[in-house]
Parts: structure tokens; C-alpha cells; sequence
């Protein structure tokens, strides 16, 4: 399973793909392990997170990336600086 991501995207790709209309979610400093049961699509407005891959190697996100988590992914996540983001399910 892979985490696919996009550095900065164009303000157009983010606004076709209605972004700014998906809820809210914010998290501190912290670290814990997840599971996706489903698809995750996000965009991070602030953050600076690193999220490994049972099995897989560390990838480190910042604010500005647009991520997609697929179902059945289980990972382990430490954000380095408050997050905030947009996100959609499924």
C-alpha cells in the first residue's frame, strides 16, 4: 500500500477538487498508530508530520502537501508541529 502525496498543488487543482468545503481536523504534538478503514484524502494547512508505514519506511509531510491514504493502511504518526487539515473520506 502506498501514501501518495503532491507538494503544493495549484490554489486551481485544490479548488476543482473542493478542498476548502471538506470538514476540519487538528491535533497537537503527539504520536500514535492508525489504521485506515477507508480511502483518506487530505490537505495540510500547518503541520509538520512524519508517518511510517507498518512495514515501510518514514515519509514526512509539511503544510502545503496534499495526501492520499488508502483503506487498510496501518501506520504509526508523529507530528513534529500542530496539525491542521482538511480532509475527505472515502
Amino acid at each position: 500500500m502506498h501514501i501518495l502525496f503532491e507538494r503544493n498543488p495549484a490554489p486551481g487543482k485544490l479548488e476543482v477538487w473542493g478542498v476548502y468545503d471538506w470538514p476540519l481536523w487538528n491535533k497537537g504534538i503527539s504520536e500514535f498508530e492508525w489504521l485506515y478503514k477507508v480511502d483518506e484524502a487530505c490537505y495540510l494547512l500547518d503541520g509538520h508530520i512524519i508517518v511510517t508505514p507498518k512495514d515501510g519506511e518514514p515519509m514526512e509531510f509539511f503544510a502545503g502537501d496534499y495526501i492520499t491514504f488508502p483503506a487498510g493502511l496501518a501506520c504509526h504518526w508523529q507530528i513534529l508541529e500542530e496539525v491542521n487539515k482538511h480532509y475527505r473520506l472515502g
